[in-house]
C-alpha cells in the first residue's frame, strides 16, 4: 500500500489548567493506543514512521513520538508528512506550528480546548435545539454562572432537578471523578472531596441523572470512507454501542474494566427505532457544530420517557485495539461499533487516516 509516511503522537505534555479547570493526564499519555494504531497500520502496509527502526511490539514508546516541539521535529525529520494526534490538544499546543506543513489526523487544537469543556459544549448543543442532559456549575464560592456549594439545594430546586444526580468534572477524562449521588448530603460530600483533591480544578458540574439505556455513538468526519467505500458529504455515525453493567449508575473507567466486557453494538434492526434514529441524528448535528475534523464519540442515555439525551461529547475518543501481544481484549468502543458493520480495527483506522487535513 503506497501511503504518505505517518507518525503517531502521544501525550507527553500535561494538559494546561484552563480557567481553573484541569484535565488529568492519562498514565502513559495514550502511548498504548498510539502503539496499537501504529502496529495495525504498519501491518496492513501503511508507511508508519517510528522512533526506532525495529520497534518492539511490547514497548509502546518505541512506536510513538512525544507531542512536544522536539518530538514533532523528530517525527518530521524521520520522514513523516502526516501526524496522527493521538493526544489532548489545546491552544498553544506545539502541533499548531506545523498545521500548514503536514497533514493532520486529529482536531484543530483550539476546537479541542473549547469543546473539551463539557458544560459549555452541552450548553451550546442545547441552545442549538439538541437534547442534552440538564446541568449547572458549582464551586466552593459563587461567581458569575457558578453556584456556591452551600446553595446547591436552591439551584437544583430552581431547575426542577431531583435526585439521583451526577457530579462530575467539567474537563474530565472518561468516567474519572463521575459520581452518582442520592441525597443532598452525598452531593455536598462528593463535590467537596473532588474540589479538595484539586485533580480536576475548582469547579464541577451537577447533571441530571438519566436512568435509561446508555449508548455511545462514534461520529466519523465527512472525508472518511464508509464500510462500502462511499464517502458522505456530512458527518456520519457507526453503529451505536450499548453500555451495560454500570457501577453505581456510571460506566466504569476503561483502565479498570475493558469496554469489551460491558459493551456491545446494537442489532441492525434497532437502527430503525425512532429513538435511536433521533439520537444518531442529534450526534451528527453535534459533530457539525463542533467542526469535528476527526472521529468523535458522544455518550447518550435515555430519560424516563425513552428520549436519548447527549451528555458527554469526546473530541478525542480512546482508539485502542488488538494486534500487539496481549492486546486481544483492547477493542475501543469505536472499534466495537465498526466491527458490527464488518470492519476490522485496521479498517476503521484507514478510514480515519483518509480524513487527514491540512491548514490552508
Amino acid at each position: 500500500m503506497k501511503t504518505a509516511p505517518v507518525a503517531i503522537l502521544y501525550q507527553a505534555l500535561p494538559p494546561p489548567s484552563i480557567d481553573g479547570l484541569r484535565k488529568d493526564a492519562k498514565p502513559g499519555g495514550y502511548s498504548d493506543g498510539g502503539a496499537d494504531i501504529a502496529f495495525a497500520l504498519r501491518n496492513t502496509g501503511v508507511d508508519v514512521v517510528t522512533p526506532t527502526s525495529s520497534p518492539d511490539p511490547h514497548s509502546p514508546l518505541e512506536w510513538v513520538f512525544p507531542d512536544t516541539l522536539e518530538g514533532i521535529r523528530q517525527a518530521k525529520n524521520a520522514g513523516a508528512s502526516v501526524l496522527w494526534a493521538n493526544t489532548i490538544l489545546f491552544e498553544g499546543h506545539p502541533l499548531e506550528t506545523v498545521l500548514a506543513d503536514v497533514h493532520i489526523v486529529g482536531q484543530v487544537p483550539a476546537a479541542m480546548q473549547a469543546f473539551d469543556d463539557k458544560f459549555a459544549t452541552n450548553r451550546m448543543l442545547a441552545d442549538a435545539g439538541l437534547p442534552v442532559a440538564q446541568s449547572f456549575l458549582i464551586s466552593v464560592t459563587a461567581r458569575a454562572g457558578v453556584c456556591a456549594l452551600a446553595d446547591v439545594g436552591q439551584a437544583c430546586a430552581a431547575r426542577g432537578m431531583t435526585f439521583p444526580l451526577i457530579v462530575k468534572p467539567v474537563r474530565g477524562r472518561g468516567s474519572q471523578g463521575v459520581t452518582l449521588v442520592e441525597t443532598m448530603t452525598e452531593l455536598r460530600t462528593a463535590s467537596a472531596t473532588l474540589i479538595a483533591a484539586a485533580t480536576f480544578g475548582e469547579t464541577l458540574m451537577v447533571e441530571e441523572y438519566l436512568a435509561g439505556d446508555e449508548m455511545t455513538v462514534t461520529v466519523m468526519p465527512p472525508a472518511s470512507p464508509r464500510p462500502d467505500g462511499s464517502r458522505a458529504q456530512t458527518h456520519w455515525t457507526l453503529r451505536p454501542v450499548y453500555r451495560f453493567d454500570q457501577r453505581g449508575g456510571v460506566a466504569p473507567y476503561n483502565g479498570d474494566v475493558p469496554v469489551t466486557a460491558n459493551s456491545v453494538a446494537i442489532d441492525a434492526e434497532r437502527l430503525s427505532d425512532p429513538a435511536i434514529a433521533a439520537m444518531t441524528g442529534s450526534c451528527v448535528a453535534a459533530a457539525a457544530l463542533v467542526d469535528a475534523r476527526a472521529v468523535i464519540r458522544i455518550d447518550c442515555r435515555a430519560d424516563r420517557q425513552g428520549v436519548f439525551k447527549l451528555f458527554d461529547l469526546n473530541m478525542k475518543p480512546n482508539m485502542t485495539g488488538p494486534g500487539r501481544p496481549g492486546r486481544d481484549d483492547q477493542d475501543c468502543l469505536s472499534a466495537i461499533a465498526a466491527r458490527a458493520d464488518g470492519w476490522r480495527y485496521v479498517d476503521l483506522l484507514c478510514s480515519m487516516l483518509a480524513a487527514q487535513w491540512k491548514q490552508v
